[in-house]
């Protein structure tokens, strides 16, 4: 069984139009904070990035920022975080964030954002680790890609075998509890990223 230390958080770096997705964050970071469980996200100062890493902090909980260095001016870089990496790149950005995290949790975010969530998706769904991935579907925000999903089953381009079922929550409240649940199906050895030897040709 599994236990939940650190969180990757994938969230925008705006705050959107709707009230209720800072809010949310500012929500989650706090639950984050009060269950002693770490932060780990983009690093960023701006948008809902910023909101969590605000109230992570401000809550005396421990957050970790991974940014790559071209993005730290951009995204104004979270000086606050008990423990900040700059990043060469993106994909080093993402793998580290892979790697220290036991979840990934979506929070309402633009490309970058639906990028990463997707990503951990086909990991998982071609067997390369089994780590909970959760949609917190913050005031329906993420319906349409719900949909999307259901649209692809239908279709038959997500088949047996080939399954991917993230956890789908509405409300911040309910996503430690869902992903408490969904880690007592995974073991310590299944949350490593299965890697393959190329084949030589």
């Amino acid at each position: 069984m599994s236990t939940l230390k650190a969180i990757c958080v994938y969230c925008g770096s705006g705050p959107g139009s709707n009230p209720k997705f800072v809010e949310s964050a500012r929500r989650f970071g706090r639950i984050l904070a009060e269950s002693n469980i770490g932060l780990i996200y983009g690093g960023g100062s701006i948008g809902l990035m910023g909101a969590i890493a605000e109230a992570v902090v401000d809550h005396g909980g421990r957050v970790t920022g991974i940014i790559p260095d071209f993005l730290k001016a951009r995204e104004k870089m979270f000086r606050r975080a008990q423990e900040i990496i700059v990043t060469r790149d993106m994909h080093e950005r993402k793998r580290l964030m892979f790697e220290r995290a036991d979840a990934f949790v979506a929070l309402p975010g633009g490309i970058g954002t639906l990028e990463e969530l997707v990503e951990q998706l086909t990991w998982a769904q071609l067997g390369r680790h089994k780590k909970p991935i959760l949609i917190a579907n913050v005031d329906g925000f993420w319906d349409p890609l719900c949909a999307l999903f259901d649209h692809m089953r239908a279709m038959h381009f997500i088949r047996a075998g080939l399954s991917v079922s993230p956890v789908v929550v509405d409300r911040v409240e309910a996503i430690l509890p869902a992903l408490q649940d969904a880690t007592r199906h995974v073991t310590e050895g299944e949350k490593e990223m299965t890697t393959v030897e190329p084949e030589r040709l």
